[in-house]
Parts: C-alpha cells; structure tokens; sequence
C-alpha cells in the first residue's frame, strides 16, 4: 500500500525530527491547494477558464484567467493553514501578510501558482512550484524577510498537472513523488527517493533564440547538436516542453539538462526565469536529487536575493552536463 503525503511526513519527523508539525501542516495545505488547482485544470473549457483575464502581473505579463485562479486558491489554502506568516507570489506586486499572525506562524511560502501559463489553452502539462522559508524572528515582517538564499528553504516542491497529476517535496532528506489518487482524493507515495543521472543524451532549451545567445551557450549547443561526429562523440535529443514544471519533471525522472540563459536580447536583464518563485525551489529539488544547478557562474542556491521578483538565468540537471556548460562561462 503506498503510504499517503501525511503518513509519509509524519513518518519522517518520527525517523528524522523533520519536518516538525507547523511545516507538515503547510506542506500539507499546500499540496490540498494544488489539488484544487488540479480539479480546476482538468475542467478546461467546460469550467469556463481558459483565455486571457485581460491584464498584467507584476512582471509586465499577460496573466491567464487560471494564473489568477491558481493564485487566489494558494491564498485561501495557505493562509487557513495556521503556520504561516505571509506568502509572496509571482502574480502578486508585493507580499501579503496572513491577518492574525502570531508566533506559531513559523513559515513564508512564496509560490509560481501556474507555471507555462502559454501551454494552458492546449492542454499540454503545466504546474505549481512552491518554496517554503523560515519566519526570521525579532524584526518587521516586510519584503526584506523573504530575501533569503535558496540553502535557507525549510522545504520546496511543484506539482505538475499533466497525464497524472503529481506533487514532488523536498524537505532536504531527497526528493520523492505523490501521485493524486482522483478516487479518494489522497497523494500517494509512487516515487521515493528521486536520483537523476549524471550522464544524459537531451537536453531543453528554447532553440528559436539561438541568434541571441551568449558564446559559451552557443559553444555547448553546438557540441550537442554536432553529435557523433562531434567532440561529444554521442547524440543528443532536444526536449522543449515551455513549462519549467514539465520539463524539469521529466529530467527528475530520467535525466536531462534544463537552460534558460540570459542573452543579448536584455544585457542588463540577468535572465528570465524568477529566482525565489521558480529558480531556487527547483534547483534545491535538483540538488536533493544527484544533481547540479548553476546560474552559468554560480550555484544558484548561493544567490542572495535583491529584490522579490529578481530573475536569474538557470542550467540545472545532471551533474556532468551543468558542470560542463558552467566551465564554459568561467573560461570566457
């Protein structure tokens, strides 16, 4: 029989004294969010929302009719969760504090609520990532409590909306998988102990911008693309899924190199992907699991925030590939 999310995790404070009760409380509320999201994602069209809402977040934009959906349901859930103090999200301007937050509101959680928003009106998988930190003690609780370095997450995950629906957590004792049993509504444990490979023959990364690259991108694309007859001496497929969730999901379960670099496009502009929303939950995900996630120069969970919607470039997945493509940019 495979053991529920709640049975898992009590399971592990037992073993481990982690997570403790409050986080367990928040992680389960969490993934009870991503339930809902789920139910509203397989309404499609017959639920009413698809297509635009017909305005902009934060980040300038389009949102999806779901994207705010998402964002309203994560709301709800994690502020009747009793643990947290505020939440952050990639939908949201500024953070919003949880009315009532005394001193058991141990948490902040910061969430994406749909990631690939652009894959939804075709049905092609989309998710929710999420990253839970501690409440720092002793000062206002403002924006400036929430930049914290990814090493700092107390716990960090996504759920991924496709064939099955699915919510993958760390809590820094390895990665494992809950598959959404639909018939009594209960997450069930069906991957433990996440590894990804260290070898790998695909890759992901958005080849329409090949112009605009960088010279170790454009040097490290190259030699996959080259194959065989190249220095790599092997072939490489390209996977391009344009949900951060589907793709890296897939790498979770069989290797693989994720890349959404910074490009001439927007010199000043670091990357694209968030730092706090998406970049540091999956890389410490990816990490847990065997594997490596650098910015091009640096390990991404080293980065200390600036600000709460700062972006970053990403290349994460098996080891060797990060490390290889991360050389590159050291040796410009």
């Amino acid at each position: 029989m495979h053991l529920t999310l709640s049975q898992f995790l009590s399971e592990a404070r037992r073993a481990q004294g982690a997570p403790d009760a409050c986080l367990q409380q928040l992680i389960e509320t969490v993934a009870d969010g991503c339930r809902t999201i789920a139910a509203q994602v397989n309404q499609g069209a017959l639920g009413c929302t698809l297509g635009s809402a017909g305005q902009e977040n934060v980040q300038g934009e389009i949102q999806q009719k779901l994207d705010l959906i998402a964002n309203e349901i994560l709301l709800e859930k994690a502020a009747a969760s009793g643990a947290l103090a505020a939440i952050a999200s990639e939908e949201m301007a500024q953070i919003h504090l949880i009315p009532d937050g005394g001193a058991q509101r141990a948490y902040l959680l910061l969430c994406d609520p749909l990631d690939g928003s652009s894959n939804i009106d075709v049905n092609v998988s989309i998710g929710t990532i999420f990253s839970v930190l501690r409440c720092p003690r002793g000062e206002p609780l403002t924006e400036r409590a929430f930049l914290q370095p990814g090493a700092q997450q107390a716990a960090a995950g996504y759920a991924v909306y496709g064939p099955q629906t699915l919510f993958v957590l760390t809590t820094g004792e390895g990665v494992h998988g809950f598959t959404l049993d639909r018939g009594t509504g209960l997450w069930r444990l069906t991957h433990p102990a996440l590894r990804i490979p260290e070898q790998t023959h695909e890759y992901a990364i958005n080849a329409s911008n090949t112009r605009h690259w960088y010279a170790p991108v454009q040097r490290y694309i190259d030699e996959l693309m080259a194959g065989k007859d190249g220095v790599r001496q092997k072939d490489f497929n390209m996977r391009w899924i344009a949900s951060m969730v589907g793709d890296v999901h897939r790498i979770l379960m069989r290797g693989g190199i994720f890349m959404y670099p910074s490009d001439r496009r927007a010199p000043l502009r670091p990357g694209k992907l968030r730092l706090m929303y998406e970049a540091s939950p999956i890389a410490w995900l990816v990490e847990q699991a065997g594997g490596a996630a650098t910015n091009g120069y640096q390990r991404i969970l080293e980065l200390v925030p600036g600000q709460l919607h700062e972006r970053v470039a990403v290349f994460l997945g098996s080891r060797q590939e990060v490390e290889r493509v991360t050389h590159y940019h050291h040796a410009v």
